[in-house]
């Protein structure tokens, strides 16, 4: 139920009070604006007489989320690279200073309502009075953010929220209530080193603190549209890319109605500080190119959603020039930006001028202008009614028909059969940039199989999901195999009605049912789990089996009664490489199964993702020399495929266990500078650099990339033909393709390498001292993996970060030794069931 405030008197589409006081402002361009200002003058820009803003350092991070928190590991000699480092269970802050400041535009005078030379002040926002202001701060002597508010006039300071988490960017809701976003999720960056914050409410008090989105990644600048539904940004991945989808969205303030606002369709923008336009049905937001600037600086941007929510047409810069950040719109001509050390004004054609500049010392400290806002009366928008239920376990999703939506050409009526339901899980911990070890070059995230629910004959679909998870749906046709797979996911509040009318659908067009929905005519489905499966795929212990029983005999290193050794080039084994066993590594380079990858792309047509477009199964189904899976290891291949490929299945896995692993996208755990490296770089230079030139060359090191991306590269690129994931085995030795390749095959070896044609046999016997010198370097990679441990391996033991975060979240023991031994699976499994929603039942 939607009810209207009544509309106060007082507009806030005006900043200036006359021409002449801004004209006595200290800018050194203003004497060349006056017809500017007469054109501001013009649109009635008159009724503001003060401006609240923030003013700090900016992060040291470059990424425009990381400005809050601590890192993940340790960097103690050098925190200023860092907002905060976590070292020894102690946190560590960098101490960036800051203020609250109140800017007189009649008279160019600043107060400060909060000065803070060792703290951080953020995200000032004014009450629809005019009086209060709400904002976040990190006191010099603490570690989090936490909302505050205060009256315009200095007095009433009050501390809202508390506690071991980051609290920022709220925002009033027009209702009493405060949205905001936290880290009280206890998430960290898929692809970064810091945390997640996402959408929370609370009272105008600070009370009854409740989660109203589910996000594994950010949410951002929430703000209140006129209609009373809260428009921000919102980051995921869902198997497409972790850097180029972090759009607007829409959702009511309860939680419910969760929907694609603005640009998802569209990658490589962040598109952030969004707020309406008064008097218009259009907002002004910030595009920040690409994966986003520090601090969001980036174009201004007006747009509508009049052609949809992905017609770019309908988005036109205000300014080409992406300086800018925070924008307030007085109306579509006029708007108010921080800049650097400065806030401005632009016009609707994106000419400027200045109505504040931070003094030379500030300036010089490296201080910048943030979150200019007037301090005005302003109306209330529309109060949206609660519909969320926190009682409630569950909500319901009724889908309308599978088959309407974009790029569903060639599903036949009745092709899809059932919906398989997967969730997106967080990650306690993360400490780099890419995927490793999780996938190579494809999915960032673990995914969760909840099992099935049915679709109707007419392609409708009623069903219970749980409520406050991240889910998504791959359509499955009658057997069982992908039809289409939604890159994006969805949430249900509890006791939540919700619906939608198919899959990818177009919001562009209206649909009618041609009569009432099958699905409707029983009770909502209950996902019915997969039975004999594991609902989180662990590549060697779930799939590797398969592949030793089905594959081995041939893809092995060894001659057997099937057939090889090595036969096709095709190595099936569970053998370690540096980072992933030698199968994993060459069913993602041979495409043996597909997975959408890391790409910028999504809303693939049917059957060319997941399962359905994936070569280990065509070749498992008798097709293949004879080769025929069982239903049972079928299943398990197609849904760990549906499931992003993972190589581990725990999280504890993140940042260990690799020679040449990663972090901060740097390697570490490199065997560079061993001397058995040195020595077998040496004979590889003499004896393999003749024949294997340009882009066969072989590694020189087990860390040895070549250049070749380590998260985002291309399948066809010829370096991962030789690549050191394949060419080392540290399972065994003796079996490394390094060795085997050159040896003759009278004396066990391959006799890979020719010349002209002909068996070159490099080494002819195992006694060659060359031969015996590139062993050598990889048994002391074998000694190196033993003593650091992979996931898989015995006594495998987490990073001590991994540790320290679930104590934080409660889930181990407070006093439990950093290297206490656990499970890292059920470890893994109590983290995500302690962020389920728990029903109120009070």
């Amino acid at each position: 139920m939607l009810r209207h405030k009544k509309k106060g008197c007082t507009g806030f589409v005006g900043v200036f009070w006359g021409v002449l006081v801004l004209l006595m402002l200290p800018w050194p361009c203003l004497a060349s604006d006056v017809e500017l200002k007469k054109d501001f003058l013009r649109s009635s820009l008159a009724d503001v007489e003060e401006i609240v803003f923030a003013v700090r350092k900016p992060g040291p991070d470059g990424h425009w989320y990381a400005n809050i928190g601590y890192y993940s590991h340790d960097d103690i000699e050098h925190p200023k690279n860092k907002p905060a480092v976590y070292h020894n269970g102690k946190r560590v802050t960098y101490r960036q200073g800051g203020k609250l400041c109140k800017l007189n535009v009649r008279t160019g005078k600043v107060t400060f309502l909060v000065d803070d030379p060792l703290g951080g002040v953020r995200d000032p926002v004014v009450h629809y009075d005019g009086r209060t202001i709400l904002f976040s701060w990190r006191k010099g002597d603490g570690e989090h953010y936490h909302l505050w508010k205060i009256n315009a006039d200095g007095t009433g300071l009050k501390q809202l929220t508390s506690g071991e988490y980051d609290d920022f960017e709220p925002c009033w809701l027009p209702g009493g209530d405060i949205v905001f976003v936290s880290t009280r999720c206890n998430r960290w960056v898929n692809c970064w080193v810091t945390q997640v914050a996402v959408m929370y409410r609370c009272d105008e008090n600070g009370d009854n603190i409740r989660a109203i989105s589910a996000n594994i990644e950010h949410d951002n600048t929430p703000w209140v549209l006129d209609d009373g539904r809260i428009l921000y940004q919102r980051w995921e991945y869902i198997d497409r890319s972790q850097v180029d989808y972090h759009h607007l969205w829409t959702v009511n303030p309860d939680g419910t109605g969760l929907m694609v606002y603005y640009g998802n369709l569209h990658p490589k923008t962040v598109m952030i500080d969004a707020k309406p336009i008064p008097q218009t049905d259009k907002v002004v937001a910030i595009f920040s190119p690409g994966h986003g600037r520090r601090d969001h600086d980036g174009a201004v941007v007006v747009l509508s959603v009049k052609g949809g929510p992905d017609d770019q047409a309908f988005a036109r810069e205000v300014s080409t020039k992406a300086i800018y950040r925070d924008p307030w719109p007085f109306s579509e001509d006029a708007f108010m930006v921080a800049s650097g050390a400065a806030i401005k004004l632009l016009d609707g054609s994106g000419r400027e001028f200045g109505l504040y500049q931070l003094p030379k010392g500030d300036v010089d400290a490296g201080y910048q202008c943030h979150e200019p806002r007037p301090i005005v009366q302003r109306q209330r928008e529309f109060v949206i009614a609660d519909h969320a239920q926190p009682a409630e376990a569950t909500g319901r999703l009724i889908l309308a028909d599978v088959s309407q939506g974009r790029n569903m050409a060639g599903v036949k009526p009745g092709e899809i059969t059932k919906l398989l339901v997967i969730e997106s899980l967080p990650k306690p911990i993360n400490f780099t940039g890419g995927m490793d070890p999780l996938t190579y070059g494809g999915s960032f995230t673990l995914e969760r199989v909840l099992g099935t629910v049915p679709v109707e004959a007419d392609g409708s679909a009623n069903m219970e999901l749980p409520a406050l998870r991240s889910l998504f749906f791959v359509a499955l046709d009658k057997d069982d195999m992908a039809v289409k797979r939604m890159q994006s996911f969805l949430t249900v509040q509890p006791g939540e009605v919700s619906s939608c009318i198919g899959c990818h659908e177009q919001r562009t067009r209206t649909y009618t049912p041609g009569g009432n929905l099958m699905a409707l005519k029983r009770p909502a489905s209950v996902i019915e789990p997969v039975a004999d499966c594991p609902d989180v795929f662990d590549f060697p212990r779930d799939i590797q089996p398969i592949l030793d029983d089905l594959c081995g005999g041939c893809h092995g290193y060894e001659k057997t009664e099937q057939g090889g050794p090595y036969a096709g080039k095709v190595v099936l084994t569970g053998d370690r490489g540096p980072m992933f066993s030698h199968s994993y590594y060459t069913m993602t380079v041979r495409r043996l199964f597909s997975d959408g990858r890391n790409l910028a792309k999504s809303n693939y047509p049917p059957h060319q993702l997941g399962s359905s477009a994936s070569r280990i199964l065509k070749m498992l189904d008798g097709s293949h020399y004879g080769v025929k899976a069982n239903a049972r290891q079928k299943t398990m291949l197609r849904l760990w495929i549906e499931v992003g490929a993972p190589y581990p299945g725990t999280y504890a896995a993140l940042g260990c266990g690799s020679v040449g692993g990663y972090a901060e996208n740097h390697l570490v755990h490199t065997d560079f500078d061993w001397p058995t490296t040195r020595q077998g770089a040496e004979v590889i230079g003499g004896r393999c650099a003749s024949c294997h030139l340009k882009d066969d060359v072989l590694p020189l090191a087990m860390s040895d990339e070549r250049k070749l991306s380590f998260w985002k590269f291309d399948l066809d690129d010829p370096l991962l033909k030789l690549s050191r994931h394949i060419v080392f085995n540290l399972s065994r030795p003796e079996k490394s393709l390094l060795v085997l390749a050159p040896l003759s095959e009278s004396a066990g070896g391959l006799g890979l390498c020719n010349s002209g044609g002909e068996p070159a046999n490099i080494f002819a016997t195992v006694d060659d001292p060359d031969y015996r010198t590139l062993l050598a370097m990889v048994e002391a990679g074998r000694a190196y993996l033993a003593k650091i441990k992979r996931f898989d391996m015995p006594d495998f033991q987490p990073r001590p970060e991994y540790i320290d975060e679930m104590k934080r979240y409660g889930i181990l023991p407070a006093g439990l030794a950093p290297t206490a031994r656990i499970d890292p699976y059920e470890t893994d499994e109590t983290y995500w069931r302690s962020l389920w929603h728990q029903p109120d039942n009070r």
